[in-house]
């Protein structure tokens, strides 16, 4: 499990193909501090570290990820998003986070507003009855609050921080991001 704060960024410096998957070599602050067989959220998909190698870790996609997230589009040089799993007992600062993507939405736009930015991202129309507004929603692993919810689309704030510490800052109109939504939601929409 995760937050959605996002703890740092990592740099993809090689994509490798093997067969149906794709092992992604990732540079990190953190690399030093994993362990293999850890859990790690890049842009919010929860992958496995498969080795260590000085400030380069590697993380295997299979094709059942790559077909649910926006991680087959990855070039050399993309700053991701990364996450380590919560503890128990620490501090909830974001909300419940799986890293299981639930599908890939668009960047429909951007606004700078003087010191904060303003996004709209479009998703598939089934998955609208998933979030209220002022609810919870994951964009590339971020724990970020919604609003000018529609079926398709909702709307969120960034202040300078989250622009400045996520690859926020990178992403322009027409983007694909990995979107997980709300847990809570998810299974209340079961019930109903």
């Amino acid at each position: 499990m995760f937050t959605g704060i996002i703890e740092c960024l990592g740099e993809l410096i090689s994509v490798e193909e093997d067969r149906e998957n794709i092992h992604f070599h990732i540079q990190s602050s953190i690399a030093s501090e994993l362990k293999i067989d850890q859990s790690l959220a890049h842009d919010g998909v929860c992958l496995t570290v498969v080795n260590i190698k000085d400030d380069v870790y590697t993380v295997t996609a299979v094709q059942e990820t790559l077909r649910k997230s926006a991680l087959g589009m990855w070039k050399t040089g993309r700053k991701i998003n990364l996450e380590r799993a919560m503890r128990l007992g620490d501090r909830l600062d974001g909300h419940l986070v799986q890293g299981h993507v639930d599908q890939v939405g668009e960047c429909v736009a951007v606004k700078d507003q003087a010191g904060s930015w303003l996004y709209r991202f479009r998703f598939t129309p089934e998955n609208g009855k998933l979030i209220i507004e002022k609810g919870s929603l994951t964009i590339n692993g971020t724990s970020l609050t919604v609003f000018d919810v529609t079926d398709d689309a909702c709307s969120v704030a960034i202040i300078p921080y989250t622009y400045e510490h996520t690859n926020f800052h990178q992403l322009q109109v027409g983007d694909q991001v990995n979107l997980e939504f709300d847990m809570i939601g998810k299974y209340v929409a079961t019930l109903t």
